[in-house]
C-alpha cells in the first residue's frame, strides 16, 4: 500500500486526488500542500458541519432532494468541498454499480472517482469570479436541456456565485426555478448578502459554520502524526486560533510552520512566525496598565516591538485577556483550550475588576485597535492607546462616584447620620425621665421617627430638579428639553411634546412620580399654547443677562479699550444664593 493510500484510509482525512502508482517515487511526485492533500472525500471527513450533514442525509434517504443548494460561510470551512461531496452522493452507483443516491458515497465507483478527479463530463464546476456575464450563464441554460451523458444527475457547481452580474442572475432565474428533473445546481459564496433575494428564494440554503478551535486542534494533530512531524501542543493551539475557524487557513499555517521549523514545529517558532506575544507578556502588560504604571507599560511595548511583535497582535492579546476575565466573572469559565494557569489568571483578574472596569477596558481596546489600524505609525498609536488605558485605570467607577456625590459612598457611609431635631430635643427629656435603677451606661433610646413623605414640589422647574436629584437624570433631561408646560398643580400637569416621545411616556412618568413623591399623579399630553422648554427658558435668560452685561458702562469701556476681547460665557446665579 502506498503512503497516499494509507492516508486516504485514515478516518477524517481524505485526498482530493487518487493514490499515486507504486512505481512513482515520492521524489518524482509533485508536492501537494496539506490543504489539498487532506481535502475531505466523504461527509464523515467533513469536520464541524454536523447539522448540515444530518439534513442532507435525511433529504437523500427520503428522496426529498432540492433542485438547487446554496452553501455560504467564511473562507476555508468547506463550501466547495461540500458541493463536490453532494455531487458524488447524488451520482454514486456503489462498488457493484447498482447503488442509488447515498450520504456515504463509496469513493471507488467510476462516478465517484471521476468527480473527485474533476473529470466527470456531467459535473461542471464554474468559477463565477472569472465567468460573470450573461454569455456564461447562457451556455448553462442551453446545456441543461440535454440529459446527463453517464451520470444520474447533471450537476452545475458555481463557486463565488455572488460575483455574477445582475443581468446574469436575471437570465438564470427561470431555469433555476424550474430546471429539468435531471439537473441540480450547487452554489457557493462567502458573501451571501450580495446574492439577489430572488435567487435565495429558489435555493435550499446551508450556512456552514466556523470550525471550533478544539476540532481544528485535533484535526491538525492527526495530520501531523501522519506527516511524521513533531509539534508542540501550544503551537497547535496557536495555529488553530490563528485559523479563525477555517480549516484551509489552518492547514496553510501548519504547512508554513513545518517548513519554518524544518520538520519540527516549536511554540516559539510559531509565535515568531505569526508575530504573536506570549501570554505571560500580555498578562504582565495588563498588570502594569491596571496599576497605572505608564513608564513600565511603555517599556514593555518597546521590548515587544524590539522582538518583532506587531502592535495589533499586542492589543488583540489584551482583548483576549479582558474577554477571558469577563467570561470567568460571569461564571462561564475561561477558554477550554487554555491551560489551568491561564484559567486561574482569568478568574483572578475577573474577581479583582468590576463590570464597569471590564467594559471600559474592552471599549478602549476596541477603539485603540481601530486607531492602530488607521495610524501612519502603528507603534506610536499603540503607545497612545496604552497611555489612555493607564489614565483610565485611575478613573473612579461612575456608580461609586454618583453614590459618593449623593452622600452614599465611601466617606459618607461611615459618617454619623445627622440626628433629627425631634429626636435631639427628646433625648435629654428621655434621659431625665428614665427610671433611677436603669444603668447609666444604657440610657433609654427614643423610638425612631417615622420617615416623612417627600413634599410635592411647588413648580414645574422645581419638580424637574427634584427628579434629577433622585437620580433620574434621563427623565430630567426629557422634561427639561423635550416638553413645554401647559399647566401645573400638585398631583397633575399638562405638557405639550416639543419632540417625539414614546407612546408610554405619560404612563411611565406618572409611575415614577408616584414612586418618588408618594402621591398619585395625572400627566396628560396636549397640543396648543405652552411655555417654552426649560432649556429654552434658561437660554433666553442667559441671553438677557448677556445683553444687560454688555450694556454696563464699565464693560462697554473695557470692550472699547480692548477690541479683540469677547464675553465668552455668562453664569447665572441661583436665585437662592444671589
Amino acid at each position: 500500500m502506498t503512503d497516499d493510500e494509507s492516508r486516504h484510509d485514515e478516518p477524517g482525512l481524505g485526498l482530493d486526488l487518487p493514490a499515486q502508482p507504486l512505481e512513482k517515487s515520492a521524489a518524482a511526485s509533485p508536492y501537494r500542500v496539506l490543504a489539498r492533500k487532506y481535502r475531505p472525500q466523504s461527509f464523515g471527513e467533513l469536520i464541524g458541519q454536523d447539522a448540515m450533514v444530518r439534513t442532507l442525509g435525511n433529504a437523500i434517504a427520503t428522496g426529498r432532494i432540492a433542485h438547487a443548494f446554496l452553501l455560504t460561510g467564511v473562507r476555508g470551512v468547506g463550501k466547495t468541498s461540500t458541493a463536490r461531496l453532494v455531487a458524488k452522493a447524488l451520482n454514486c452507483i456503489g462498488p457493484d454499480g447498482q447503488g442509488g443516491p447515498t450520504i456515504d458515497p463509496c469513493g471507488v465507483c467510476e462516478p465517484c472517482r471521476a468527480i473527485a478527479e474533476g473529470r466527470h463530463i456531467d459535473v461542471t464546476e464554474m468559477d463565477a469570479a472569472s465567468h460573470t456575464g450573461v454569455d456564461d450563464v447562457r451556455e448553462i441554460i442551453e446545456a441543461v436541456r440535454y440529459s446527463a451523458v453517464s451520470a444520474r444527475f447533471k450537476i452545475y457547481i458555481i463557486d463565488e456565485v455572488h460575483m455574477l452580474t445582475k443581468n446574469a442572475f436575471n437570465a438564470l432565474l427561470k431555469t433555476l426555478e424550474e430546471p429539468p428533473a435531471h439537473v441540480k445546481f450547487l452554489f457557493a459564496t462567502t458573501e451571501v448578502n450580495k446574492v439577489p433575494v430572488t435567487v435565495l428564494s429558489r435555493c435550499q440554503r446551508f450556512d456552514l459554520r466556523r470550525i471550533p478551535a478544539e476540532k481544528l486542534v485535533e484535526h491538525f494533530r492527526r495530520i501531523a502524526e501522519i506527516e511524521q512531524v513533531s509539534i508542540e501542543p501550544d503551537a497547535l493551539l496557536m495555529i488553530a486560533r490563528a485559523a479563525e475557524g477555517s480549516a484551509r487557513d489552518g492547514l496553510s499555517l501548519l504547512d508554513q510552520a513545518i517548513a519554518h521549523g524544518g520538520g519540527e514545529v516549536k511554540t516559539e517558532a510559531v509565535r515568531d512566525m505569526l508575530g504573536l506575544a506570549d501570554r505571560g507578556r500580555i498578562r504582565r502588560l495588563l498588570s502594569l496598565l491596571l496599576s497605572g504604571d505608564a513608564s513600565g507599560s511603555l517599556a514593555e511595548l518597546d521590548e515587544a516591538q524590539a522582538l518583532g511583535i506587531e502592535p495589533m497582535a499586542l492589543l488583540r492579546g489584551l482583548m483576549e485577556q479582558v474577554h477571558a476575565a469577563s467570561r470567568a466573572k460571569a461564571g462561564r469559565g475561561g477558554d477550554p483550550l487554555a491551560s489551568a494557569e491561564e484559567r486561574a489568571a482569568s478568574e483572578e483578574l475577573g474577581g479583582s475588576l468590576g463590570w464597569s472596569q471590564l467594559h471600559r477596558l474592552w471599549q478602549l481596546l476596541l477603539k485603540g485597535l481601530s486607531d492602530v489600524s488607521l495610524a501612519p505609525d502603528p507603534n506610536e498609536a499603540a503607545a497612545m492607546v496604552l497611555l489612555r488605558l493607564v489614565h483610565a485605570a485611575d478613573l473612579p467607577d461612575p456608580a461609586a462616584l454618583i453614590a459618593r456625590l449623593q452622600g452614599q459612598g465611601e466617606g459618607a457611609v461611615n459618617a454619623p447620620a445627622p440626628r433629627p431635631a425631634a429626636a435631639a430635643a427628646a433625648a435629654p427629656r428621655a434621659e431625665q425621665e428614665a427610671p433611677s435603677h436603669a444603668p447609666a451606661s444604657a440610657p433609654a433610646q427614643p423610638p425612631p421617627p417615622e420617615p416623612a413623605a417627600p413634599a410635592v414640589p411647588d413648580g414645574f422647574a422645581e419638580l424637574v430638579a427634584f427628579i434629577e436629584g433622585k437620580g433620574k437624570a434621563i427623565r430630567a433631561v426629557q422634561l427639561r428639553n423635550q416638553v413645554g408646560l401647559v399647566s401645573y398643580a400638585a398631583g397633575q400637569m399638562a405638557l405639550k411634546p416639543l419632540q417625539p416621545l414614546g407612546a408610554s411616556f405619560a404612563r411611565d412618568l406618572e409611575a415614577e412620580l408616584r414612586s418618588l413623591t408618594g402621591t398619585p399623579w395625572q400627566v396628560t399630553l396636549v397640543d396648543g399654547e405652552a411655555q417654552p422648554s426649560l432649556a429654552a427658558q434658561e437660554k433666553m435668560a442667559e441671553e438677557r443677562a448677556r445683553d444687560a452685561i454688555l450694556r454696563e458702562p464699565s464693560v462697554a469701556a473695557v470692550l472699547s479699550a480692548f477690541p479683540d476681547a469677547t464675553l465668552e460665557a455668562v453664569q447665572l446665579k441661583d436665585s437662592n444664593h444671589a
